[in-house]
């Protein structure tokens, strides 16, 4: 799941709160190393919980045949002085939630339409909403100029009542915000926090890398939640296996991470750093580098990375302005690098299929032009900080801005180049759309 911001179920077994395996049992597991110095100690400070049953689609079927159960606003009319603060995508890339300046508002990304609302009478702002799919309760925290609640409190909204019925306070600022059906996931800059959703009991703490975007990934896949935070050390990608009780660091990047996306099995999870030229796809198992992309040569922020349902493609944008598709599946393919790019030089070595292409290249040819190349790409106005993710319609894109645009478009799997826009609007102002 995609986010971007300016600043009743039963619950399985818990395993071992320090699923760290011992050192003699396991050469998959790297020692922990000693954590970054922080000033402030983010321990939890209060919780209230009283969670009344979660409604939701359990089977987790599409969207197009299931009705949210959100409550509509009853006062749909725009306000033109609105502001955004906060937009991502739900689980399944079905809705996506925006954080504005007097309260939230959720869409339907197929067809494009508002479904629900929520304006605050006092009108605070909203700087992170978290759907859990389409259900009744999601998490809120506070931002912008004036925000509904403290920045360093997570809000558990049941939309059913129009209240908070629990919260989740902290001596800093939440950084992001991660729902399981079984599981809450708080980001802090410096440490993680992850409890049960039905009672709000904390159930363990990881401590991370300064992490100031609140990146965090974790897995929907009924009984096997995996969860991907920074590690302890700079490039360092932190992967929990609850289910297995195992923790596996990789060193993906010199530099710092910047960005993640894990498949929805948890088995992949890409990675890029602050650098922003290259992307990493890693098993989570293992920690072994399966393959590597290059978005581009310049250095860029890489604002988000989104996998398809199947893993088979992987989406990525950047402040560059350019959304790029990459195939993951054939990514060792030269016949697969987009028409025209630098990665076409990888023709040089077709021929050989008994060796691989990017042995064959190395040393002969530079780093830049043996990479594996975006096959498709859609280029948007540089400067405004985007998300995609991959659309329910088969080989399409979502994409979101923090200026209020909604793009979905479609991308030729076998000839890649230009994406064809199918769809924008201006969520921000309903009448702007074609």
């Amino acid at each position: 799941m995609t986010t971007v911001s300016t600043s009743s179920f039963s619950s399985p077994p818990w395993p071992n709160p320090n699923p760290n395996p011992e050192p003699s049992t396991s050469t998959n597991t790297e020692p922990e190393p000693e954590p970054e110095e922080t000033e402030d100690n983010d321990q939890p400070i209060t919780l209230t919980a009283g969670l009344p049953p979660i409604i939701t689609n359990i089977n987790n079927e599409p969207h197009t045949n299931h009705e949210p159960t959100l409550i509509p606003n009853p006062n749909p009319n725009p306000n033109p002085n609105l502001s955004l603060h906060h937009v991502s995508f739900n689980q399944d890339n079905g809705c996506f939630a925006c954080g504005i300046n007097q309260g939230f508002r959720i869409y339907n990304c197929d067809p494009f339409r508002e479904i629900f609302r929520r304006d605050f009478e006092s009108g605070g702002g909203i700087g992170i909403v978290e759907m859990l799919f389409r259900c009744n309760i999601l998490a809120l925290v506070g931002g912008g100029p004036h925000p509904q609640y403290p920045l360093n409190k997570v809000m558990i909204w049941d939309d059913h009542q129009g209240r908070c019925i629990g919260e989740l306070s902290f001596r800093s600022e939440v950084r992001g915000v991660r729902l399981r059906r079984d599981r809450i996931v708080v980001v802090l800059e410096h440490k993680i926090f992850v409890y049960n959703f039905t009672d709000l009991k904390l159930l363990q703490q990881i401590e991370t890398f300064g992490n100031p975007k609140g990146v965090c990934e974790v897995s929907q896949g009924v009984g096997n939640f995996v969860l991907v935070c920074l590690g302890l050390r700079k490039g360092q990608v932190r992967v929990e296996h609850y289910a297995s009780k195992r923790t596996k660091f990789i060193s993906a990047h010199d530099s710092r991470i910047a960005c993640f996306a894990l498949a929805q099995d948890g088995n992949v999870v890409a990675t890029a750093s602050n650098k922003g030229t290259l992307v990493r796809i890693f098993n989570t198992h293992d920690g072994t580098l399966l393959h590597e992309v290059r978005r581009g040569a310049d250095r860029a922020e890489i604002y988000s990375l989104s996998f398809s349902p199947t893993a088979e493609w992987l989406a990525v944008s950047s402040d560059k302005g350019t959304i790029h598709v990459f195939s993951v599946t054939a990514v060792d393919n030269p016949d697969h690098d987009a028409p025209g790019s630098p990665g076409s030089a990888r023709a040089l070595v077709k021929g050989s299929p008994s060796s691989s292409p990017r042995a064959l290249i190395k040393g002969v040819i530079p780093k830049y032009f043996s990479s594996v190349w975006s096959l498709a790409q859609f280029r948007l106005v540089e400067g405004c900080q985007y998300i995609a993710a991959f659309g329910h319609q088969k080989n399409t894109v979502v994409i979101l801005g923090l200026d209020g645009s909604f793009y979905r478009c479609k991308f030729d799997p076998k000839t890649g180049g230009e994406m064809t826009q199918l769809e924008y609007h201006n969520f921000m102002k309903p009448d702007d759309s074609f």
